[in-house]
């Protein structure tokens, strides 16, 4: 998958929880991409932006939050 230019981030709640955190990259047309914050070289979830908005409303919290 090519993730070129994928702008990582965290959670502003991340440094609180002791590592348990994902990074997201939103910045790519057409999907979502998530991955472990521990382990940057692991595997990465791709969502279309859809789903990532459902998965989003679903779990009470903001984008980007």
């Amino acid at each position: 998958m090519e993730m070129t230019g994928a702008r990582w981030r965290t959670a502003t709640r991340s440094s609180n929880n002791g590592g348990n955190c994902v990074e997201v990259a939103d910045n790519l047309p057409g999907r979502i991409l998530v991955r472990d914050s521990k382990d940057r070289a692991g595997g990465v979830l791709t969502f279309a932006p859809d789903a990532w908005r459902a998965f989003v409303a679903a779990t009470g919290r903001r984008p980007g939050r």
